[in-house]
């Protein structure tokens, strides 16, 4: 069992292993009904996870994904399996001080966001820790080829990583909160860059390779350094996080054709199911993350702190 981070780090792996040993037996103590299996993903998962405290500590959360049968109720049994690991979640949590997540998701789910470089990411590097193994919970699932991935993944990541820079930017946040999220918005930008011309790599040190004599492509390859091991200090300031944000924001629009800004009732349909409201004329019937996305760019730009209706719309669409 291991590999879950960089290079060989036996104390890292270790605490991992442990971690999801233990959780995934109080997992299958419960018998949860409609769970068929946990695995868990993110950057532990596929073999990029940080370390942090010389080469003792976790630095990034630990991010589960449960999966429920096929053709349940999807909104009553992800709700009713969040309820029962979130015990787990809290426990571990405190524990390992990291994050400990479960994100519960129905076989049908995985499937439709099967373009989405999260669910992607999952089919290709993730660790079994109970029920049912990946290979089967994940079988029905297409690989997208990286350099065929949907411009609005691009979209999807400035919007998430612009909320992030936002909240970095509140007066008051816990220094390391401020720095991980100028990374992520580092990392982000060079990310929505690649997509948006089809040179997206899987691996965070082949994305680095990929922006070599890129503007972006020093700062994004420190930020990799940073995020496998974090420092006290941040790669940047959050100033230069703003304006690079921005520049990645001018590169992805400019690199867009008119169908990712093409205004349909499909769209205005989905914003209008989810939000109950028609939200700012000047971006009815677009995409709703582009929407979001174009609230998010309005408060970086002007260095506004995002309002209510902004963190609702980022809640509903993220």
């Amino acid at each position: 069992m291991g590999h879950h981070v960089p290079g060989d780090v036996p104390e890292v792996e270790r605490i991992v292993d442990d971690a999801c040993a233990a959780i995934g037996a109080e997992i299958a103590a419960l018998a949860v009904p409609r769970l068929r299996g946990v695995v868990l993903g993110g950057g532990y998962g596929r073999g990029e996870g940080g370390i942090a405290g010389g080469k003792t500590r976790l630095s990034n959360d630990l991010d589960f994904f449960a999966v429920t049968e096929d053709g349940v109720p999807e909104a009553e049994t992800v709700a009713a399996i969040g309820r029962a690991l979130k015990p787990i979640s809290e426990k571990w949590t405190a524990s390992l001080g990291v994050d400990v997540d479960f994100a519960v998701k129905t076989p049908w789910r995985l499937r439709h966001d099967e373009e989405r470089i999260m669910v992607q990411e999952l089919v290709r590097g993730y660790f079994d820790v109970t029920g049912e193994k990946g290979e089967s919970l994940f079988a029905g699932i297409a690989r997208v080829d990286a350099a065929k991935l949907p411009w609005m993944e691009a979209a999807r990541l400035l919007m998430n990583r612009g909320m992030g820079l936002l909240f970095a930017m509140e007066g008051g946040r816990e220094r390391g909160f401020v720095n991980r999220n100028v990374n992520k918005c580092i990392l982000g930008a060079g990310d929505a860059f690649l997509v948006s011309r089809g040179l997206y790599r899987w691996r965070a040190e082949e994305r680095a390779a990929a922006l070599e004599g890129q503007g972006l492509g020093a700062l994004y390859a420190r930020a990799v350094e940073w995020k496998f091991r974090p420092q006290d200090e941040p790669v940047c300031d959050i100033e230069t996080a703003r304006k690079t944000w921005i520049d990645g924001y001018a590169e992805v629009v400019a690199a867009v054709d008119e169908s990712g800004l093409r205004r349909t009732l499909r769209n205005a349909a989905r914003w209008l199911a989810r939000r109950r409201s028609v939200g700012e004329l000047r971006t009815f019937a677009l995409d709703p993350v582009v929407r979001v996305l174009e609230s998010v760019a309005r408060c970086v730009r002007e260095r506004q702190s995002p309002g209510a209706a902004l963190l609702r719309d980022w809640n509903v669409f993220n």
